[in-house]
């Protein structure tokens, strides 16, 4: 059965997606993934086919699949059980979920990696001061005990770094879940940058109250992230329009 107008819309922006991480450098092999709910059918979302890069990744070639793991589509491609179990639980328990994104890349793994975690010693950090959840690290990410200690972890944030792993970020739409991985890393890989040459200053918690406050003073009408994923898609078509297929 083909999908709905609606499937195949979420289709084309979740593989404009993947093209976009790969064009900013945020591959990892053919591993890490980002995942979409399909609009009007319940506990349904589409991830990335397991072994292709996200190069190569095409809105046909996304897999749909339920909460519990089932295809709900034919795809001759596997999906990888660490993206699946970690995603699933977050789709699973939490409506506003409707896009989560997961990466390795070397500056989130990094701070995931120290003590202290993100701090607030940069533009982009200060947007994040006391919205940053934090989880233990405890292996591949395969077992589902663990997804009962990722949502308590969790908790009423949207945003968590996997402590000793990687990033995780989610959106109520997929837009939103962009420009929040974008901008957390930006604030890692400043944050790092920052480390080599002295101590950081951290900006007092009176002026980050202002400075979240002020935020919303600098967005495009449209939604958050709406229009900087827009520019994306513009720039990953000049490179490749593959993806649409």
């Amino acid at each position: 059965m083909a999908p709905s107008a609606a499937e195949w819309e979420a289709r084309q922006q979740l593989a404009a997606c993947y093209r976009v991480f790969d064009m900013l450098g945020w591959s990892e092999m053919i591993y890490n993934h980002i995942t979409l709910k399909v609009p009007d059918e319940d506990g349904a979302f589409l991830i990335n086919p397991f072994g292709l890069h996200f190069s190569e990744v095409t809105a046909s070639s996304l897999v749909k699949i339920d909460i519990d793991g089932n295809k709900l589509a034919n795809s001759p491609y596997p999906v990888n059980l660490a993206g699946f179990t970690q995603h699933a639980v977050f789709h699973r328990h939490l409506p506003d979920a409707h896009c989560i994104m997961h990466t390795h890349t070397t500056a989130g793994a990094a701070v995931s990696s120290v003590e202290g975690g993100l701090r607030p010693t940069n533009f982009y950090a200060c947007g994040f001061a006391g919205q940053i959840a934090y989880h233990d690290f405890e292996g591949v990410t395969v077992r589902f005990e663990e997804g009962e200690r990722l949502i308590a972890n969790l908790g009423d944030r949207r945003v968590m770094f996997l402590r000793n792993h990687g990033i995780l970020v989610m959106g109520r739409t997929l837009p939103e879940a962009f420009l929040k991985h974008w901008s957390l890393q930006r604030a890692c890989e400043i944050q790092i940058a920052t480390a080599t040459m002295g101590r950081a200053l951290e900006v007092p918690p009176e002026v980050i109250a202002v400075h979240q406050r002020d935020l919303s003073k600098v967005q495009i009408p449209g939604g958050p992230g709406k229009a900087d994923f827009a520019a994306m898609v513009r720039l990953v078509d000049r490179i490749d329009r593959t993806w649409r297929d």
